[in-house]
Formats: C-alpha cells, structure tokens, sequence
C-alpha cells in the first residue's frame, strides 16, 4: 500500500468511526490491506482512532503551565462530557520503566488533571504496579489494535 492509499485509509477509517460510532464500526470488514495497514500504523494515529471510537474529543500537542510554572506538553487531550485524561504515547522499541510513569504521573498532578493515560509496546513490571496504586492507565500497541478492529 502507498502513502497516498494509507492516508486516504486512514482518514476513511476515521470517518466511519466517527459516523458509524463503535458497535457499527466493529462489524465492518476491512481489507487484507487495510487490516495489514492497521498492524503497521503508527501509534499515534491508532491512539487517535481508538479514543474517538470511544467517543472522546480528541486536541492532538497539548501544552500546559503547571503550577510549578513549567511547560508540560502532552500528545493527546482527551475530553468526554466532564472527564478528561492526558496522554503520552511512547512508540519505542524498548520497555518503558517506572522512571516514565512517575514523570507522566507528577506532570499531570502539576497541572491538576487527574488519571493519565500512557500508550507505548510494552511496560515494565514495576511500571505496571506503580500505575496500579496511582491511577494511571497503561495501554499497550496490541491493546489499541485489538480495539479498533
């Protein structure tokens, strides 16, 4: 598949989760290729289609001034009625360990929004249990895949 054919799939599979919502949208066949495009795709973009099938609004660089007085930049805002989270994506090829949590975890506390949200291949276990006590919600690449689908 080429570029061109990956972003007008892209932006058709957008369009029919946004259109058709969830329920519809998981009933749909997608092609050989497409299917194969969505193992490939990056994580942002996965990320993107994954929230708005949930129904968030979605504000893509986000940056804040915590009360520190710090800049705090975020991938994605997440908004649904009252609730939002911030997220991190982290596409990396190794594991991301509880020193990446914690930042993410401290930085949402500095601009008071609670419950973030980090996406990446795969979490150590010491990140798992410190996101466990603090309320932060770890998703990996297969997670959001299996999601979309």
């Amino acid at each position: 598949m080429c570029a061109k054919q990956k972003k007008e799939f892209c932006e058709r599979h957008l369009r029919l989760s946004h259109l058709l919502g969830e329920k519809l949208f998981l009933t749909t066949r997608l092609t050989a290729e497409e299917d194969e495009y969505l193992r490939d795709a990056s994580l942002i973009d996965l990320a993107v289609v994954y929230f708005r099938q949930r129904g968030y609004k979605i504000q893509k660089d986000t940056f804040f001034e915590g009360f520190s007085g710090l800049p705090r930049s975020f991938d994605l805002l997440i908004r649904k009625g009252k609730e939002q989270h911030l997220v991190w994506i982290r596409n990396w090829k190794r594991t991301v360990g509880v020193n990446m949590v914690i930042s993410m975890d401290r930085a949402c506390d500095d601009v008071d929004i609670p419950n973030p949200i980090m996406i990446s291949d795969k979490f150590s276990g010491h990140a798992k249990a410190y996101a466990n006590r603090r309320g932060v919600t770890l998703l990996t690449k297969r997670q959001i895949a299996r999601g979309v689908r």
